[in-house]
């Protein structure tokens, strides 16, 4: 037998088997009901979603009474200009939303890749024009380096996200009172307070 023949036996003999074709069972529909009942259906559940709605609206009003608490600590934070305290994250306006976005090491994807639940949150930030003008700034704080945000936003096109919203802090990165465990928004106003 030939070398030639011999690597084309290997060839054949070493391809990966065709992967099995995926079969799907049949789609679990409700059933088809009269009109009347449809009807009749259609209302109990709309009762569920307004009660669901009050309920809602009830704890979103308790959440804006909840007391505030004072900050006593000197917060710093890494921005793209250099050192800034919290105040200057407020950027002169009355109240600051900071956004505690997970892009650091530990994170799935890291370097390359910001958790997967922030950078859909920061592909969704539109013009913050309507924003700023009810006298609010939106920061995004990390535990990253500010190459490595700077690199990230550039690749992601996260250009509407103006630079100083982006900032990284020192040690103590967000770490009280907003939560190092979960990503999520805390809501500050001067002078030195938060609230929700």
């Amino acid at each position: 037998m030939t070398t030639q023949a011999t690597t084309e036996r290997k060839t054949r003999t070493t391809r990966p088997a065709e992967p099995a074709q995926k079969t799907h069972g049949a789609m679990k529909t409700p059933p088809i009901v009269s009109r009347k009942d449809w009807e009749a259906a259609r209302e109990r559940l709309l009762a569920k979603e307004k009660a669901a709605t009050h309920a809602r609206d009830a704890l979103a009003a308790e959440r804006r009474r909840m007391p505030w608490m004072a900050v006593e600590k000197a917060y710093e934070f890494d921005g793209p200009e250099g050192r800034v305290s919290l105040s200057d994250l407020f950027d002169g306006r009355r109240q600051l939303i900071v956004y505690r976005a997970f892009f650091e090491p530990g994170v799935h994807g890291w370097p390359e890749h910001a958790c997967i639940g922030c950078s859909m949150i920061a592909d969704h930030v539109a013009n913050l024009a309507h924003l700023n003008a009810r006298d609010t700034t939106l920061v995004f704080c990390s535990r990253a380096p500010q190459r490595d945000i700077e690199r990230l936003k550039k690749r992601m096109s996260w250009e509407q996200i103006p630079a100083t919203t982006h900032s990284s802090a020192t040690a103590t990165c967000c770490s009280a009172p907003i939560s190092s465990i979960t990503a999520g928004t805390k809501r500050w106003a001067r002078p030195g307070a938060i609230s929700t």
